[in-house]
């Protein structure tokens, strides 16, 4: 069987929020603002730069109305950031924004432990903030967590996911992604549940948040783009790690961008990033937080770079 893959596909990057949220320890607002100006001179187009949520809540990112206040405006690069309920989106509109990302888990027994409330008590939070974004001409993307695999509740039925995208979709939400936050998303389950979003409501705007726990994140990414989905998001180093998981899937968290850009290209499918300066920004990310790629590509680089030590050998 042939699988079928698009012309390009965007990346979108969000280790300052999702990766340093998971770091276990405060980075300084001015490396923060290194880091997202690396991933803006690399050619990412959506990064989504912090949370606007209680500051005890996610203390790595108390710092975020500053952040933002900083943050220098750049043409054709979208600012997104995460919030938890209407305050957030009141907070969003004042911040000037592009974009506002809510997430509502499928599973009720993990929503329970990471936002204290039921899935349909945070799918109300999550709404609630959308009239406030929509009036502002802020974009809302609503992440739908735990689509696949639930460590406390096992293999995720579709009818769970689906049955949030019937009510996002009918409170007027068209965007939203499905993530694979504990890994362990087999990429055939994840070509069924992509394909049948997409069949339900071919209006959706459909994207695929990776991780890459059990080294699945790629192929998932493959199987992904066959079924439509028009966006993959990852973290540069492969920053981030699990949050109210069992400790086994507390240290890996998502694909490293640096890896899914570089199979991409390779695919010649186009993602807007550039590899050599998205190289520069993993060498510069691991110097900066002194830490060390989970990627590959930092590590082992292109089939040219291979090429060019091969004839040196």
């Amino acid at each position: 069987m042939s699988l079928s893959y698009p012309e390009s596909v965007e990346v979108v990057e969000v280790s300052p929020r999702d990766g340093l949220q998971a770091l276990g320890r405060t980075i300084s607002t001015d490396d923060k603002l290194t880091l997202i100006g690396l991933l803006a001179d690399a050619g990412f187009r959506t990064i989504e730069v912090t949370s606007l949520v209680r500051p005890d809540a996610v203390p790595e990112l108390a710092d975020a109305d500053e952040l933002l206040a900083r943050l220098p405006r750049r043409e054709g690069v979208a600012y997104r950031v995460l919030i938890a309920n209407r305050r957030g989106a009141e907070r969003a509109v004042t911040a000037g924004v592009d974009e506002a990302m809510a997430v509502v888990c499928c599973s009720e027994q993990y929503s329970l432990r990471n936002q204290g409330m039921t899935v349909e008590q945070a799918l109300a939070e999550a709404l609630a903030g959308h009239p406030i974004l929509d009036g502002a001409g802020v974009g809302l993307t609503v992440g739908l967590g735990l689509a696949f695999f639930c460590p406390y509740e096992g293999t995720m039925p579709m009818h769970r996911p689906l049955a949030l995208v019937d009510a996002l979709m009918a409170a007027g939400v068209r965007r939203m992604y499905l993530s694979t936050s504990a890994g362990m998303a087999d990429p055939g389950h994840v070509h069924r549940l992509c394909t049948a979003v997409r069949a339900r409501h071919p209006g959706i705007a459909l994207g695929l948040h990776l991780h890459d726990i059990d080294g699945t994140a790629l192929a998932c990414a493959l199987a992904g783009m066959d079924a439509g989905v028009e966006w993959l998001e990852g973290s540069i180093c492969g920053l981030g790690g699990g949050v109210a998981m069992p400790p086994s899937l507390m240290d890996i968290g998502n694909v490293a961008s640096e890896d899914l850009v570089a199979m991409l290209e390779g695919m010649g499918i186009d993602t807007g990033v550039d590899l050599d300066a998205l190289r520069r920004a993993g060498c510069a990310v691991e110097e900066l937080l002194g830490i060390r790629s989970r990627g590959r590509f930092l590590r082992v680089g292109t089939r040219q770079d291979v090429l060019r030590e091969a004839a040196q050998y």
